[in-house]
């Protein structure tokens, strides 16, 4: 299946950029004389350049210069272009200059691996690691660290700061994470002047946007945006057995023949559609059986998706490996491995798997032999050596972490995995496997949007290995091959802020600006430069619209104020008869109803409207299977079957009535001509249809608002519905105006009043002075609590509700602060009782009254605390095994992995960490905290740890 061995030209379907060999195609002397004047301009970018192994494209060029002409940079590229040079390059100015260099990312994982890569270059003495969890050589000139770090060090005004010169923000668009994003402003605001920041993100279509904001707020930034990939993306779609490109043009099939069709062509592939086509309406959905829609019989067997193994076979014989086979499930994850193992499936040769042994058993060194067993160690381990794993957030870190190593290696070749992996951990595969379109996202599962869609694909098409990467979905039911081309051709991603103020946040930014400058800082953010832009928007449309009542007013030649209240009276009459229908609608129908369930067998009745109309004969009268009577008729013309209250607009009432046998076989043709002709032999006629009369003639409140009318200066006016019409513009006009507004009312300020608001709550509790423009000593705490629940922790401490607990027992209940069951956990929490049950209640009776206060105040609520994770860590922290604690989780039916169960300890440890830190060893809760710490920090849960 392998194309061969060059990139493609532009192709529909292909995000392209063609790649030239600057090896093998010599520059022309303009060119060359060009790049010899760069090279004199940008000494150190020409020093950096001549230790890399490749040529850079143009906007890593184009970044790197901006750097040393001493400007900021954002670089917006797509993902695997290659963007990190430009952070890289920072590291290296930063070198030459003397000066410091902070590396900051969103999560640990990629911290730790731009760690390696940094060490690796440039040795162990001058790069250090950041991690909350973990510390290594926190003075060195570059230090890794995650972005929350940072910020942490910010408000603290730490000495490590002195002689900073760059941060590089990778992932920058990471600011747009609802839970998370936050800090990345935070940082971005708070920086010295002097320091040059670098920003990293994906592709984002208002980078402009972005780039205007941190000219703002850091000065001069340069913004580089590249769309093209360095390496081309193909779609494809695996349906029926076959891999076919989504887009003509892209022919590709198993056998490992391919061609391409002409540049720019952008139509789906009508050999894909036809097979989709077919394949639907050969199968059943997976899950259904026996009938389909509407009771239509299904014509073949159910749909079965094809297995985990035949994908990768495929895709192995196609020489398409190494492979991200994406599973939005840890258990699909886990399934998906242990399917391939059972299988047989082996992806590597004794060699690869001698290899594969060692870095395993390097790599986990640390963990304790008696825990192997609980970990799935072993099944883990055997199916590395078959060249398989997942990859997600349940599994061990040590776990992950070998899984990556492994797979950078190309000792892993398929990978299954969650949605995690795609946040910038450099694991890039030939091919890019996508089993569904749907995921869930923690309330509800939803369709992945075209921005994830790039994200996960992305990682297709390894720079400088493969010259083109390849993106698959699998079909199932309902899968459309035009909704796959929109995701994979869609290319507005809006980079939005999720900036809110919160309380750590505002006792910050109180104690270290007050709270003017303060309020001034928070009208600089991202989220407020863009609901300002909007505002812009509609600040103009309100103009326009003021303009328009202008006219509208003038084109009245009437009293305005007395054509108003006529509009006002015929608004007042119409609404009033609107009600009166509907009573009269529903006291109609019941009626009815009630006359149709007094029908008797054989009584003859005239269906006054519809295909029926005309003298029926009822056959039974209907009343027991239905919610409504639907009596079963035979009519004049011999048709035989149910009517029901739409066939009578009015109450029925018997014509007379005729005799039938005790059993009428309606199915039979003779009967129903029987019984039609001896209804037409009765010679009974249908009466005139009678006219439902209507509430409205005798409703005094409508008469009086319609005499009201008739009465009023404005009903005998001549030009009346002329003046009425443009009122009545004016009044919609007007009504929007206001609407619009109260938006830009709502939207003007907005951060700034939502700081004022946190501050008079903090002022009530005694976190700020009275005015809300000092921070007290409890401030000071808070000031010092980097926690989703950071306000619910001081108050818990304040108030002394967690003094007198043993390490063990502070640990389960500070781990209801830190703890979120995933999804909807069903199962009941279940507390240590004596203290830790006490000092829970109390916890949870304190976030009853901040919630209160908060709503009060218009806020966003505190999470509620959650228990499920304290009877495991109160275990853990009192020695018990591995094995002990996870099997009680789950004898509890807790969810619970070692992955999950290290995270979560480590989280408490953060947490408990922080309490030591502020309160201090000797205090009575500051040393329990210190002491708890300790207690957690062993096992699996201190692997790793530095």
């Amino acid at each position: 299946m392998r194309r061969g061995t060059t990139p493609c030209e532009h192709t529909a379907g292909c995000e392209t950029l063609t790649i030239v060999d600057s090896s093998t195609t010599p520059p022309s002397p303009a060119e060359a004389y060009a790049a010899a004047r760069r090279r004199g301009r940008y000494p150190q970018l020409a020093r950096f350049a001549s230790d890399v192994a490749f040529t850079f494209d143009e906007f890593q060029i184009r970044g790197c210069e901006a750097l040393e002409d001493g400007h900021g940079v954002l670089v917006c590229a797509p993902t695997g272009a290659g963007k990190t040079i430009v952070g890289e390059f920072a590291v290296h100015l930063a070198l030459a200059e003397g000066r410091k260099c902070f590396y900051t990312t969103p999560i640990k994982a990629l911290s730790n691996q731009k760690y390696g890569d940094l060490v690796d270059r440039y040795g162990p003495d001058a790069v250090g690691l950041l991690t909350g969890d973990t510390s290594i050589n926190g003075g060195a000139q570059i230090v890794v660290m995650t972005t929350e770090v940072l910020r942490n060090m910010l408000y603290a005004e730490s000495s490590t700061l002195d002689d900073l010169g760059y941060v590089v923000m990778d992932e920058v668009h990471y600011l747009a994470d609802r839970f998370r994003g936050a800090v990345w402003e935070e940082v971005i605001l708070h920086l010295p002047s002097y320091v040059r920041v670098v920003g990293l993100s994906a592709t984002v279509s208002n980078a402009e946007e972005f780039g205007e904001w941190l000219m703002e707020v850091r000065g001069d930034t340069d913004v580089v945006v590249d769309e093209h990939r360095p390496v081309p993306l193909w779609q494809h779609m695996f349906v029926g057995g076959r891999m076919l490109d989504l887009f003509a043009g892209e022919r590709i099939d198993t056998e490992g023949t391919g061609e391409k069709g002409e540049k720019g062509e952008a139509k789906l592939n009508p050999q894909l559609l036809r097979k989709v086509e077919d394949t639907a309406r050969m199968h059943a959905p997976a899950g259904l059986r026996g009938r389909g829609r509407r009771g239509a019989p299904y014509r073949g067997p159910r749909y079965r998706p094809p297995s985990r193994t035949e994908i990768v076979d495929r895709l192995d014989a196609a020489g398409l490996l190494p492979a991200i086979v994406f599973i939005f499930s840890r258990a699909g994850c886990d399934a998906a491995v242990a399917q391939c193992v059972r299988s047989r499936l082996r992806l590597n040769g004794p060699e690869e798997i001698e290899q594969v042994r060692r870095i395993v058993d390097e790599r986990t060194a640390e963990l304790p032999q008696s825990d192997l067993a609980v970990l799935g160690y072993w099944e883990w381990r055997e199916a590395l050596e078959q060249g398989i794993a997942a990859h997600h957030a349940g599994l061990l870190p040590a776990f992950k972490e070998t899984v990556e190593e492994l797979f950078v290696r190309g000792l892993v070749k398929v990978v299954f995995a969650t949605e995690t992996l795609a946040l910038g951990i450099n694991m890039p595969a030939r091919t890019v496997v996508l089993e569904r379109l749907v995921k869930y996202n923690g309330e509800a599962h939803v369709d992945l949007t075209p921005g994830e869609y790039t994200q996960l694909t992305g990682r297709a098409g390894r720079r400088g290995i493969d010259v083109e990467g390849h993106a698959v979905v699998v079909w199932q039911p309902g899968v459309d091959p035009r909704q796959v081309a929109g995701l994979a051709s869609t290319r507005t991603y809006p980079l939005r802020s999720s900036f809110r103020p919160g309380y750590n946040m505002a006792v910050n930014l109180v104690g270290r600006f007050g709270s003017a400058a303060a309020r001034e800082l928070l009208e600089r953010s991202f989220a407020q430069f863009q609901a300002d832009r909007s505002v812009v928007g509609l600040s103009r449309r309100i103009d326009r619209n003021v303009e328009a009542l202008r006219g509208y007013a003038d084109a009245v030649t009437g009293d305005v104020t007395e054509l108003r209240a006529y509009l006002t009276l015929r608004q007042r009459v119409s609404e009033r008869e609107k009600v009166l229908a509907r009573q009269n609608t529903a006291s109609r129908r019941a009626q009815t109803a009630g006359s149709l369930e007094k029908l008797r067998k054989g009584d003859v009745i005239a269906v006054p409207q519809g295909r029926r109309a005309g003298l029926a004969v009822v056959v039974d009268p209907g009343v027991d299977q239905f919610d409504e009577p639907r009596p079963v008729v035979v009519t004049e013309d011999r048709w035989a079957g149910p009517l029901s209250l739409s066939d009578f607009p009015a109450p029925v009432e018997p014509l007379g009535r005729l005799k039938l046998p005790k059993h009428v076989e309606l199915r039979s043709p003779k009967t129903r001509r029987d019984v039609a002709a001896s209804l037409r032999n009765l010679g009974l006629r249908p009466p005139r249809r009678t006219k439902w009369r209507s509430d409205a003639h005798s409703d005094p409140e409508l008469a009086d608002l319609r005499r009201q009318l008739r009465n009023h200066p404005v009903h005998g006016m001549a030009d009346r519905e002329a003046n009425l019409r443009w009122v009545e513009r004016y009044q919609r006009l007007e009504a929007e105006t206001e609407q619009l507004k109260r938006k830009v009312a709502a939207t003007t300020h907005s951060l700034a009043r939502a700081f004022d608001r946190i501050r008079r709550l903090l002022s009530e509790r005694g976190f700020l002075d009275t005015e809300g423009d000092a921070v007290t000593e409890h401030g000071r705490l808070l000031a010092r609590l980097y926690s989703e629940s950071d306000l619910l922790a001081a108050e818990c401490i304040r108030q002394r509700l967690w003094h007198g607990l043993a390490p063990a027992e502070l640990a389960a209940v500070v781990s209801t602060l830190v703890y979120e069951a995933r999804r909807d956990a069903t199962t009941e929490s279940k507390l240590p009782a004596g203290p830790v049950s006490t000092a829970w209640q109390e916890t949870v009776r304190v976030w009853t009254d901040l919630v209160e206060d908060e709503r009060r105040h218009r806020l966003d609520r505190t999470r509620e605390p959650d228990a499920g994770f304290a009877w495991p860590v109160y275990r853990w922290a009192r020695g018990e095994t591995l094995e002990k604690v996870l099997t009680a989780a789950e004898v509890n039916g807790q969810e619970l992995s070692a992955g999950d169960f290290v995270r979560w300890s480590r989280q408490v440890v953060d947490l408990l960490d922080q309490i030591k830190d502020v309160l201090g060893r000797e205090h009575p809760v500051g040393g329990a905290a210190g002491k708890a710490s300790r207690l957690l920090r062993r096992g699996v849960v201190a692997a790793g740890e530095v």
